[in-house]
């Protein structure tokens, strides 16, 4: 028997590792921007679209993934993920010398580690709902830590590296990246991997979880916890500019970090602490912690304060979505892989909404960005009005 949980600790620490994998290929590429800008002589606005196609195509890979996942098995699935993700770094380093154009080079290894980032972010998180461990929320607010773990490592990591050998050496960087999904790759052909559901039982079809009503409810709330986290994540670099009067550039680098450390933070002291809290009254109270950061922002007309705001939204947005995935996972237990990959494309749309409505509000406002956040102060409370839905609902 402690065999066995020694085994699925192994798979446990295999998924840790693929969030990391994930902050890689989601955060590397930005610190290379004006690089690029300077060594290929691609212009910022086209560069800018790198992010907008990888974060897209890991969206299709959400929606598309659900379809064969399942058939393929869970192991050949997260070997291809990360198999994806090795291809896309290394090629990063040998597409943009031998092709015509470097741009194409480059938007065609993000494309490769994008379906790479998008399989890893449907399977890691049903995997470590099928291990049998004792708290499965603990776990799966500790495995949503190592994402915010490796975006701080990601970037510091390389700017030590960078710091040290020239940025003109970034594609060792890349490769020594590429080591991260390479041995992971590895430790997923080896691992014990769970089924999700009990022998016999089947997972819900489209059709059964479109005419669920908690199916929606839970849809809604990952919307939120998506726009939550990234309406204010996406301008944290603007606070810190402004906050600390640092450079752009460092701006870039400690709002978003400082922004990943406390979301981190919530997420690993949950994961530590979790069993002792009952997981709806941490995400209400962090709902209400996400207002009152939101508030700050946009009311106090104060830079050092707006700052201490994004910290305070960081803390309070770390248990939203992985939070989400586990009253999912108990309220639709035959939910299945389907239900993840529906949850966590909701979630992708979240992301990419927030940040869409901060902007939009701000460039009505002559780019006044407080009152773009305090429009957005809309997504906490559709959050908390979910909350409470959901209390009803279980009778808690």
């Amino acid at each position: 028997m402690q065999e066995k949980k020694l085994n699925y600790n192994k798979t446990l620490y295999a998924c840790f590792v693929g969030y990391i994998v994930q902050a890689i290929v989601n955060n590397f590429v930005p610190l290379l921007f004006l690089n690029f800008q300077k060594q290929y002589g691609i212009p910022l606005e086209k560069i800018t679209l790198l992010v907008t196609i990888n974060f897209g195509l890991q969206l299709c890979v959400d929606l598309i993934a659900a379809g064969f996942v399942d058939k393929i098995g869970y192991r050949v699935s997260a070997m291809l993920a990360h198999g994806f993700a090795v291809a896309g770094l290394v090629l990063l380093t040998i597409l943009p010398e031998v092709m015509a154009d470097p741009f194409t080079g480059i938007l065609a290894a993000v494309m490769v580690y994008a379906i790479g980032g998008g399989l890893l972010e449907v399977l890691i998180s049903p995997i470590v709902e099928a291990c049998p461990t004792d708290n499965k929320e603990t776990a799966m607010s500790l495995l949503h830590s190592f994402y915010c773990w490796g975006h701080v490592g990601v970037v510091l990591g390389s700017t030590l590296f960078f710091g040290l050998f020239g940025i003109e050496n970034w594609k060792v960087m890349a490769c020594i990246w590429a080591l991260v999904p390479l041995v992971n790759f590895v430790l997923f052909s080896r691992v014990p991997i769970a089924s999700l559901l009990s022998e016999g039982e089947e997972s819900m079809s489209l059709k059964m979880l479109a005419k669920n009503r908690v199916f929606w409810l839970l849809m809604m709330l990952m919307v939120c916890a998506g726009a939550c986290e990234q309406a204010v994540s996406q301008w944290a670099s603007t606070f810190a500019e402004k906050g600390l009067g640092i450079s752009k550039t460092l701006g870039d680098l400690t709002g978003p970090m400082m922004f990943a450390i406390f979301m981190g933070t919530a997420r690993a002291l949950y994961g530590k602490y979790g069993e002792k809290i009952r997981l709806e009254k941490f995400m209400f109270f962090s709902g209400m912690l996400c207002l009152v950061s939101y508030l700050l922002i946009a009311l106090v007309p104060n830079a050092v304060v707006g700052l201490a705001g994004c910290a305070l939204c960081g803390l309070s947005v770390g248990i939203m979505w992985p939070g989400t995935f586990s009253m999912a996972a108990a309220g639709l237990r035959t939910g299945g892989t389907l239900m993840f990959a529906l949850l966590a494309l909701a979630g992708d749309l979240g992301c990419s909404s927030g940040p869409t409505v901060v902007g939009a509000v701000a460039g009505l406002f002559e780019e006044n960005l407080r009152v773009g956040i305090l429009a957005a102060v809309v997504f906490p409370v559709l959050l908390l009005i979910g909350l409470v839905m959901w209390k009803k609902r279980s009778g808690a």
